[in-house]
């Protein structure tokens, strides 16, 4: 009995609280009472039409949302229509008729709100990025403080593994700092004394003192939550289909309804006219498909968090790509291995720089130490170690100095470096990669390349998006621009933007949006929050999405495929195709069924009746998307590279 009680006590709780849960609640109630009066199982016991309980239930809503909004601004709704049938029907006693359009009008409503509703917590999963304390330095030596109290000029001590609480300056130490969430970079970036550091951005290597420059309201994280709520604001509200429909068909009714009225003088043929005008096929005809369609997608591991996403999706003619995570893998990997001694192979120089690498944290010496334990190469410990920040790592091996990292750690070593490794150097840096030296004793024997690698479908996808009407493919990316310029190349898109800042992306998003495109955004990373929520339809790759990326956006990938940027624009199409037959076939049979009541022919049930099989029509068309599968052609089409024209910041 008490877990009994507790249950009724949550259940009754939810009533109160929670209206979706009370609409579906008493519009059950009201389908039952309906189903009652037309069985005619009390028609003997209760002395009224048990359909009148389904009118008050499901009609009250509408009546009063009809009179506030006609009062208040005088909005012609759809409500407003369906209450001029409800009356008209109660006062010549067609109850049933009353109650049929009461319940199917509180059903549509239920199912558009619950495609149009978005739960975001993106700005929630923003906060939760800061830091709660941090450690400072004092006179009296280091202290923890709330984030909240630190104040501009305060000196910081951030060590390895650590957020940074603030922004700021860095005045001692040097690091590794990973601040791909702001900038999307997929390599972190060294930091020295006088860099600046951001709030949120992780600590990977050395223990640094940070001078605050900005806390509070006033760091890169807090314009960040901004920039997500603002672009949130600005998205168009979307105007229901019924509403649109019914700022004509309004007027229309109740002029139809009365020129009849006065040419027959028949008060059921004004009653039925209004019952058959009644928009209970339109209320269902974009619901049911967005539903079915939603469904659909899910199957497929697509994530729609709208109605309005699905249908806007399909008009989108300009999409942007972020880079890292979505047409990169988001993770570096070694690319080539190249030896430049005859004393030793590509396998053996891998081999050995692993060893040079196994004790390092950072991502490039684990690329490399991951490429050779994949390769089964021997990857002993060395027998010293040292890391040099910003340049590369120092080790012993067999007893023999063995230096793996930049050109500042040969030219700090004394190692010569040729021209033409400087040539083979700069050709492999325009192609977008990270060139790793490799020296024994002084002795440069090789060059690892170190990139974040491309996805194999990307260009593909680029070109089949081009093919089904997508007018322009953008690459938006934190990372410089030699690096972008390569992959745009590489993946055939039409403009690439390098070096992009959060406010940069949403700034391009809004330069399309004023030349009146349809934008969808493409992205899987914090940085790409605000311009995911300023696009039309923001899509999340949602396998190596951030949480933030995923809340804020429309649509969520539940893996890494960006092919189903393709289906899902199918999908749409077809979805917006079947919405325009769910509006015009229940139009040709309203107007039929208008023609018929004129004449005399049919009174406010049958009318009813007949202008519900609109109704029915609209949900057999739309259940028809729930196994719709896009048929691929096997037609190739020839791929042509275009240069990707490169666009300095903004």
């Amino acid at each position: 009995m008490p877990n009994i009680d507790i249950k009724n006590n949550i259940s009754f709780n939810k009533f109160k609280t929670d209206s979706e849960y009370r609409s579906i609640v008493l519009t059950i109630i009201s389908a039952v009472f309906l189903l009652i009066s037309w069985s005619g199982i009390l028609k003997n016991v209760i002395p009224f039409d048990v359909a009148l309980v389904s009118v008050v239930i499901s009609g009250t809503p509408i009546l009063l949302e009809a009179v506030k909004g006609l009062i208040t601004s005088f909005d012609l709704k759809a409500n407003v229509l369906v209450s001029i049938a409800l009356i008209a029907s109660l006062l010549i006693g067609e109850y049933f008729a009353a109650a049929e359009i009461a319940v199917i009008m509180m059903i549509g409503e239920i199912l558009e709100d619950r495609t149009v509703r978005k739960a975001r917590e993106s700005v929630k999963k923003l906060l939760e990025l800061t830091p709660p304390m941090a450690r400072i330095k004092t006179p009296d030596g280091e202290r923890e403080i709330p984030v909240e109290d630190l104040a501009m000029g305060d000196i910081l001590l951030v060590k390895p593994g650590e957020s940074i609480p603030v922004d700021g300056i860095i005045i001692k130490g040097h690091t590794s700092i990973d601040q791909s969430i702001l900038t999307g970079e997929s390599m972190p970036v060294d930091k020295k004394i006088g860099d600046e550091i951001f709030i949120g951005t992780l600590n990977q290597l050395g223990v640094i003192e940070v001078e605050a420059t900005k806390v509070g309201e006033d760091t890169s994280l807090a314009k960040l939550i901004r920039l997500v709520r603002d672009s949130e604001d600005k998205k168009a509200p979307v105007v229901r289909l019924t509403d649109r429909v019914a700022t004509v068909i309004v007027p229309l009714a109740v002029a139809a309804s009365l020129i009849t009225y006065f040419l027959t003088q028949d008060i059921i043929r004004l009653v039925t006219i209004l019952v058959v005008f009644c928009p209970c096929a339109l209320v269902l005809a974009t619901p049911t498909a967005i539903m079915a369609g939603i469904g659909n997608a899910s199957r497929k591991g697509i994530l729609i968090k709208s109605g309005e996403a699905l249908e806007t999706v399909g008009k989108v003619d300009v999409i942007a790509f972020d880079k890292t995570g979505t047409i990169t893998y988001g993770k570096p990997e070694v690319a080539e291995v190249m030896s430049l001694s005859d004393e030793y192979t590509p396998e053996e120089i891998l081999s050995i720089s692993a060893m040079a690498e196994k004790f390092s944290e950072h991502p490039i010496g684990q690329a490399v130490l991951h490429k050779a334990e994949n390769e089964l190469l021997s990857v002993d410990d060395p027998q010293k170690f040292r890391v040099e920040l910003g340049q590369g790592v120092e080790a012993d091996i067999d007893n023999q100095q063995v230096l793996v990292g930049n050109r500042k750690l040969m030219d700090n070593n004394l190692v010569l470096i040729t021209p033409e490794m400087i040539d083979i150097m700069k050709f492999q840096e325009n192609r977008g990669k990270t060139v790793l030296l490799v020296a024994i004793e002084q002795s440069i024997i090789g060059i690892i390349t170190v990139a974040d690698r491309i996805k194999g479908e990307s260009r593909e996808i680029v070109e089949e998006l081009k093919e089904i009407g997508i007018k322009e493919v953008f690459l938006l990316t934190g990372d410089n621009q030699v690096t972008a310029s390569s992959i745009a190349r590489d993946i055939g898109v039409d403009r690439v933007y390098s070096q992009q800042l959060p406010e940069d992306k949403v700034r391009v998003i809004e330069e399309q949006l004023q030349q009146n495109r349809k934008v969808g955004m493409i992205g899987d990373g914090i940085n790409d929050a605000p311009a995911l929520a300023r696009s039309n339809v923001g899509v999340a790759m949602g396998a190596l999405g951030s949480d933030v990326a995923i809340e804020t956006a429309d649509v969520a990938l539940m893996s890494d495929d960006i092919s189903k940027i393709p289906e899902l624009i199918h999908l749409s199409r077809k979805v917006r195709g079947t919405i325009n037959v769910n509006i015009v076939v229940p139009i040709l049979i309203n107007f039929t069924a208008i023609v018929l009541a004129a004449f005399g022919i049919i009174g406010p049930v049958a009318g009813a009746l007949i202008h519900n099989l609109g109704s029915v029509l609209v949900v057999g068309n739309s259940s028809r998307l729930i196994n719709y599968r896009r048929n691929k052609t096997s037609k190739k089409s020839k791929i042509i590279v275009k240069n990707a024209e490169s666009v300095s910041p903004p």
